[in-house]
């Protein structure tokens, strides 16, 4: 598990592997069960996580239904919206696999800040590549018809379409299950 860690900070951080070293130690680490619910609705958030192996999804009830917001994956980042800021959630987290997640509290984080000042900058640049990356995200989900949208996800996030089940992929798309099978069967007959 450490090593996971240790593999994504080799590759995503600017620091030293002694900096790293003295980082994992000061990092906790958990594993959760498909199924487990990291954050409900209502609930304070104080926890954000770095997915190190598995898939966490977040999503909202509406008219009891699940709306998919985001599916998270190795290396990437869950930092939901009022993190920190003692105000209740509005979305779910849960876990679509067994994964094994980093944890990060605003006073860990806080802590991590005043043994290595040198983070708050790395993180500063990470949060503000992750604002444009889903800013275009937004941009493009609403300029994209249903067709575009799944192809985008064919292409750029195709472990997915394996991972999660069809009805969450439908919903994270924006549209019913029977209209994904509609898309899928029209995608598989212009590629036959």
């Amino acid at each position: 598990m450490d090593s996971d860690l240790e593999n994504y900070l080799l590759k995503n951080s600017p620091f030293s592997i002694e900096m790293i070293k003295k980082l994992i130690e000061n990092v906790d680490i958990k594993i959760f069960n498909k199924g487990t619910i990291l954050l409900k609705e209502g609930e304070k958030i104080n926890e954000c996580y770095l997915v190190l192996k598995g898939c966490i999804r977040s999503y909202v009830l509406k008219n009891d239904e699940e709306k998919t917001i985001e599916f998270y994956t190795e290396e990437q980042s869950v930092s939901p919206v009022n993190y920190g800021k003692k105000m209740p959630s509005e979305i779910y987290l849960e876990c679509i696999e067994d994964t094994i997640v980093a944890v990060g509290t605003p006073e860990k984080e806080a802590e991590m800040y005043r043994i290595f000042p040198e983070l708050l900058l790395n993180n500063l640049t990470l949060t503000e590549e992750k604002l444009n990356v889903n800013n275009s995200a937004y941009i493009n989900y609403k300029i994209s018809s249903a067709e575009e949208r799944y192809l985008k996800v064919i292409n750029e996030r195709p472990d997915l379409i394996q991972r999660i089940p069809q009805y969450q992929l439908a919903s994270y798309l924006g549209i019913k299950p029977e209209t994904l099978s509609r898309i899928r069967r029209r995608i598989s007959k212009n590629f036959s």
